[in-house]
């Protein structure tokens, strides 16, 4: 059985995480962050063939030298190796009318390992998939909060991994985890409090429990990620609406995190000066508090009767429009600040499109100039709702085999 592989290429990514889309393979590369060092090289160069045919597909070697640029002895080297590591396979020769011998092709070895992908954005569940290393969800699995915060929490999240990794009988090359709040480039989890975590060693404990590399980042993180390999923009931000809010940011194709860990924590940040709902950080009028998933289903709840018709309909707009312009105050710096021209919304479609979309636009453009938000787009994620899952299964792509 293969051992997972571990590459330190992506030790600056790993602060922040990694892209995907349905298929990962077809997905664009974020821009590496740090220069590449002497004793690196051999290492740079072994994920540069990799990335090279994880997103081009089948490739002679002749192939890969010409696309990285390295020596056709330097790729015959790192190809040999690949292939006695299980992670690069020969798939034949090619049909080809040119004269000479046919070229043997070779691809990464797809159906080799699996990734385990851990989501604990939502606030009734924990869910996780067994993911392919294409993007493909092959088996899926949640686990019910009931509530459950401190190590509680901790231990469902282990019964969960548990149960996943049971369903597959193929070597898994990580476990990856968004979770919400502030976490640190060594996965400790100083400060979810939606979780009641405050410095949490979750990819500590997990990688001892189960003897498997574990990347643990921020949800959001994570899932502007994901979002990225389908987007058209190498600047972007991504607004996660779950149990809290939080925001990913990627600017020039690289991911942001911040000194301290926190950007994109937009989630309290205390919206306007009228006070507001409290928020579970003990302020009021966070962002969180306005448009936390949570707290607006139960102000929907709290109307009764049927929502889409008369006075209850109206009350319904009401509620969604407000957070939507709340949503939209907070963003409108960020967005004139950054120049960005695309703003990701990832959340219940059934809360976010529609009015709260309507009131943010609106607000974000009334708030900023217009010739510079002129092509400034806010839009739903294409993700739906597996956009953590399968940002943590990149996130472990990068961590151990330098693909992004």
């Amino acid at each position: 059985m293969p051992t997972p592989p571990t590459s330190p290429v992506a030790s600056e990514l790993r602060a922040a995480v990694t892209p995907g889309a349905v298929i990962f393979g077809r997905s664009r590369a974020l821009r590496p962050t740090g220069k590449v060092l002497p004793e690196h090289a051999r290492t740079h160069n072994r994920a540069l063939v990799l990335q090279t045919l994880y997103s081009a597909g089948a490739q002679s070697r002749a192939d890969v030298a010409r696309e990285t640029g390295l020596t056709r002895v330097t790729i015959s080297d790192l190809v040999a190796d690949l292939i006695a590591e299980g992670l690069v396979v020969e798939l034949g020769q090619r049909e080809d009318a040119r004269p000479g011998k046919p070229a043997t092709l070779i691809d990464v070895a797809r159906e080799a390992f699996h990734i385990i992908g851990i989501d604990l954005s939502e606030h009734e569940v924990f869910r996780g998939a067994v993911v392919g290393l294409d993007g493909q969800i092959i088996d899926r699995d949640e686990v019910c909060r009931d509530g459950a915060t401190g190590e509680s929490a901790v231990l469902l999240v282990e019964a969960l991994v548990e149960r996943l990794l049971a369903r597959t009988s193929t070597p898994v090359l990580g476990i990856g985890i968004g979770s919400p709040g502030v976490v640190d480039p060594h996965g400790v989890v100083r400060s979810a409090p939606n979780l009641g975590w405050s410095d949490v060693a979750l990819q500590g404990r997990l990688a001892a429990r189960f003897a498997l590399p574990v990347h643990v980042a921020n949800d959001a993180n994570v899932a502007v990620l994901a979002e990225h390999g389908s987007s058209d923009h190498d600047d972007l931000l991504l607004v996660k609406v779950g149990h809290g809010v939080g925001a990913g940011l990627i600017i020039g194709g690289r991911p942001v995190v911040g000194g301290g860990f926190a950007a994109g924590e937009i989630g309290h940040v205390v919206v306007g000066t009228d006070g507001g709902p409290r928020c579970a950080c003990g302020r009021d009028g966070c962002l969180e508090a306005w448009v936390a998933a949570p707290r607006l289903t139960a102000q929907l709840a709290e109307l009764g009767g049927d929502g889409d018709t008369g006075a209850a309909a109206s009350a319904r707009d009401d509620i969604l429009r407000e957070a939507g312009r709340r949503l939209g105050i907070v963003l409108a710096p960020v967005v004139g600040a950054l120049n960005l021209s695309e703003v990701v919304l990832s959340g219940p479609a059934q809360l976010l499109d529609g009015v709260f979309h309507e009131a943010a636009v609106d607000t974000l453009r009334k708030r900023t100039m217009t010739e510079f938000n002129r092509d400034l787009r806010l839009r739903m994620s294409e993700q739906a709702e597996d956009i953590v899952l399968r940002g943590a299964a990149v996130m472990v792509l990068s961590g151990q085999l330098g693909v992004t």
